[in-house]
């Protein structure tokens, strides 16, 4: 398989993901102001959409969208318990998690990418975030993971988009189980071979 990205976007949620599972993946660098890969090649000539991830696979087929890809590849591999069986409400609420993270933090980080945006829509962005890691907060109470003791690719997805913080200065210490989330999840094996091999750090 292949893994189109760009280092610490929201590619590194599946590139996460396919370390914890133990894929043999091939990863190549998308820069995305120029739809170029790392090889010179037309990304829009591979993936219409233009963005990450892309995942192309071996039978000759190709996916999109970030919270599928994280679903199929936790899928090839239940044994590693990276999402619940189907018709269980674990699973339900793993997508639950994922719908939230994407649409409402995911979504929500983005106003801030745009470096036009006036000094008012910014703290408007700031304080919808900032509802939101209260949210978030609220439901780590008490819990390693999302979900309890158990990584799910919900948590991969969290982690990532939760380190653009880091990118935009927005202080964390008012959410200290998320602080602590972070570090936990940062501590992965996994999680720092994939930030590794992108050239970052937790």
């Amino acid at each position: 398989m292949k893994l189109y990205y760009t280092p610490g976007a929201c590619s590194l949620a599946a590139h996460i993901v396919a370390k914890e599972a133990a894929f043999d993946i091939d990863l190549i660098k998308v820069d995305l102001a120029s739809k170029k890969t790392e090889e010179g090649a037309d990304f829009k000539a591979i993936n219409v959409k233009g963005y990450i991830p892309f995942l192309e696979l071996e039978c000759g087929e190709s996916l999109s969208e970030n919270q599928v890809i994280l679903q199929y590849l936790a899928d090839q591999k239940p044994q590693t318990h990276l999402i619940a069986d189907f018709g269980t409400l674990e699973r339900y609420r793993t997508l639950e998690w994922l719908a939230y993270i994407s649409t409402e933090l995911h979504k929500g980080f983005g106003p801030l990418w745009n470096r036009s945006i006036s000094e008012e829509i910014k703290k408007m962005a700031l304080e919808r975030l900032s509802d939101r890691f209260d949210y978030v907060e609220s439901q780590l109470i008490g819990k390693s993971y999302l979900q309890g003791d158990g990584f799910c690719i919900a948590d991969a997805y969290l982690f990532t988009v939760m380190n653009w913080a880091h990118y935009f200065k927005i202080d964390l210490t008012p959410w200290p189980n998320l602080v602590e989330y972070q570090q936990r999840v940062g501590g992965r094996p996994a999680v720092k071979a994939a930030l590794s091999e992108e050239g970052l750090s937790a």
